[in-house]
C-alpha cells in the first residue's frame, strides 16, 4: 500500500521555515537589547551571544527546511529555452517555484549569517550600523517557505503527471 506523505512535508517545511523567521526576529530583538554608542553613522556595541545563538539556528532551520523540500521534491531540470516553451504548465512553473526558492534562500541565509557573524565577536566592535540583517532574513524566511512548498507542490505533480 502506498501513502502519500506529501501534505506531511508541506507541513514540515512551512513550520520549519516560520520557526526560522520568528528565531531571526526573536535575534534582532535580542541584538537591540544591548548597550550601544551611537555617533552619526558609525555604532559602537557589545555583541548579544543570544542573538548568535537564534541566528545561527535560524539559518540552520532555513537551509535544512530547503534541503528537505528539494531533496525529497526531486530535481526539475529544463535545459534550453525551447524545451520551457514545450514544457507542461506544472514544470514550468516547478522551473520558476525553483528559481525564486534558491534566490531566496541565498538572501534570507545571508542576511541571517551576516547578523549572526555581527554577534559573534567576543569584543565590542565598532563599525557602520548593520540593524535589520536578522529581521529582514526572518521575514525573507517566511517568504522562502511558501516557494519552497510551492516547488514542492509542483514537483510532485509532475512526478503524478509522468506515472
Amino acid at each position: 500500500m502506498v501513502r502519500n506523505y506529501g501534505f506531511l512535508v508541506c507541513i514540515i517545511v512551512i513550520v520549519m521555515d516560520v520557526v526560522a523567521g520568528i528565531l531571526g526576529i526573536q535575534a534582532e530583538i535580542a541584538q537591540n537589547k544591548v548597550k550601544d554608542l551611537k555617533m552619526w553613522v558609525l555604532e559602537c556595541r557589545d555583541p548579544s551571544y543570544e542573538a548568535f545563538k537564534l541566528g545561527l539556528s535560524a539559518s540552520i532551520l532555513l537551509a535544512l527546511a530547503h534541503a528537505i523540500s528539494h531533496f525529497l521534491g526531486g530535481c526539475i531540470c529544463i535545459k534550453s529555452k525551447e524545451e520551457y516553451k514545450r514544457a507542461t504548465s506544472n514544470r514550468q512553473l516547478a522551473m520558476l517555484f525553483l528559481i525564486f526558492s534558491w534566490i531566496l534562500l541565498g538572501a534570507a541565509f545571508c542576511m541571517l549569517i551576516i547578523g549572526t557573524l555581527a554577534n559573534s565577536r567576543s569584543r565590542e566592535s565598532c563599525g557602520l550600523s548593520n540593524h535589520r540583517f536578522l529581521s529582514i532574513g526572518g521575514i525573507l524566511c517566511f517568504i522562502h517557505g511558501l516557494f519552497t512548498v510551492a516547488y514542492y507542490v509542483s514537483a510532485t505533480a509532475i512526478t503524478g503527471e509522468q506515472k
